[in-house]
C-alpha cells in the first residue's frame, strides 16, 4: 500500500484490530501497530468515533478505520521547545512545520501529541498557529484548563503580538489599524513598524481578533505581503513564513495572576534573512520563569 487508502471494517466481537487490518490491508503487524499510535486507526462505536492507540479485542456492532498514507505516517515531526511549564498548561515554541491540528490520517505531527509524548500528560490544544508559522503557543493538561484558557482567546481577553517580516517599505511611522472585513466578519490588527529596509519591512502585529490567516491577508491586502508567504504573498521566495507568534499575555484564570510569554529572540524574524535559528531538539524547559506583568 504506497497510495493512500481507506479501509472500514465491521466488528462482530473478539476481533484482534491489529490481526484483522494487517489482513485486510496486507500491511505487517508492526505496520498496523505505528499506524495506531500516529493517529491513524479509528473505532466508531453508536454515534462516537474516536482515534484508537492500543488494540483491544472488538465488540459486535463496532466499526474499525484505518487511513493509511505513507507520507503522512512517515513524516517527522519538527522539534517544539518548552519555555514554561505551570502544572495545569506549558507553554511552547511551535516551529515552522509543526502543526496544531491533525487529521484523520494522523495527529503525530502536532504540537499536541509533541507535547503529550514529552511531559506524558494529556494535552489540549488551547488555541492554533499554521503549520507555515512559528512562535509561542499554550497546551492544557486537562479539561478544566483548556476550558479556561480556552476562553481567554473566545472573550479575546489575551494580548497576542506578533513579528513579521513583509516584502516593501513600510511607509506609516506610528501604528495604523489595518481593520477590512475578512469573510464577512470583522477583523481587527494593528501594525506597527520595528524596522524598515529598502525592500524589506520588520513589524509588530497586535491582534483583536483571530480570522483565519489574519494577519497574511491584511497584510497582503494593502501591498506587504508577508515574505515566505505562498498563498498571498510573492512566488520565488527561498523562505519559510516570516510570522512568528512573539508574546501572549493574560491574566491566568487558574492562578490569578498576570502571565507574560515570549519567543526567544533567536527564532525572531530578522530583516538579514529570516528566522535566526532553528529550535534545539531538547524539550527541556528554559531556565527562569517567564516573565510575568
Amino acid at each position: 500500500m504506497s497510495e493512500p487508502r481507506e479501509l472500514h471494517l465491521p466488528l462482530s466481537g473478539g476481533e484482534d484490530p491489529l490481526a484483522l487490518l494487517a489482513e485486510a490491508s496486507g500491511l505487517s503487524k508492526r505496520r498496523v501497530k505505528q499506524a495506531m499510535q500516529r493517529g491513524a486507526v479509528w473505532l466508531t462505536r453508536g454515534a462516537s468515533t474516536k482515534r484508537i492507540r492500543r488494540g483491544r479485542p472488538g465488540r459486535a456492532g463496532e466499526e474499525l478505520h484505518l487511513y493509511y498514507d505513507p507520507r503522512v505516517l512517515d513524516a517527522e515531526p519538527p522539534a517544539a521547545e518548552l519555555l514554561a511549564d505551570e502544572g495545569d498548561y506549558s507553554v511552547w515554541f511551535k516551529p515552522y512545520g509543526l502543526r496544531s491540528q491533525g487529521s484523520r490520517w494522523g495527529d503525530h505531527c502536532t504540537v499536541e501529541r509533541w507535547v503529550a509524548r514529552q511531559l506524558e500528560r494529556e494535552a489540549f490544544t488551547v488555541h492554533r498557529l499554521d503549520r507555515a508559522a512559528s512562535g509561542v503557543i499554550l497546551i492544557a493538561h486537562g479539561k478544566r484548563a483548556a476550558a479556561a484558557l480556552g476562553g481567554l482567546f473566545r472573550e479575546r481577553t489575551i494580548e497576542k503580538r506578533y513579528r513579521i517580516a513583509v516584502h516593501g517599505r513600510w511607509p506609516h511611522p506610528e501604528p495604523v489599524l489595518l481593520d477590512a472585513a475578512l469573510d464577512e466578519r470583522e477583523a481587527r490588527s494593528w501594525v506597527e513598524p520595528l524596522e524598515v529596509g529598502d525592500g524589506r519591512s520588520l513589524l509588530e502585529v497586535r491582534l483583536e481578533s483571530g480570522r483565519k490567516h489574519q494577519i497574511r491577508r491584511h497584510l497582503a491586502g494593502v501591498g506587504f505581503p508577508v515574505v515566505g508567504d505562498r498563498l498571498y504573498g510573492r512566488s520565488g521566495d527561498a523562505e519559510d513564513l516570516q510570522l512568528c507568534a512573539q508574546e501572549l499575555a493574560f491574566r491566568c484564570p487558574l492562578a490569578g495572576v498576570d502571565r507574560r510569554y515570549r519567543t526567544p529572540d533567536e527564532y525572531l524574524p530578522v530583516l538579514s534573512g529570516g528566522l535566526s535559528k532553528a529550535p534545539s531538539p531538547s524539550p527541556q524547559s528554559r531556565s527562569g520563569s517567564p516573565p510575568t506583568g
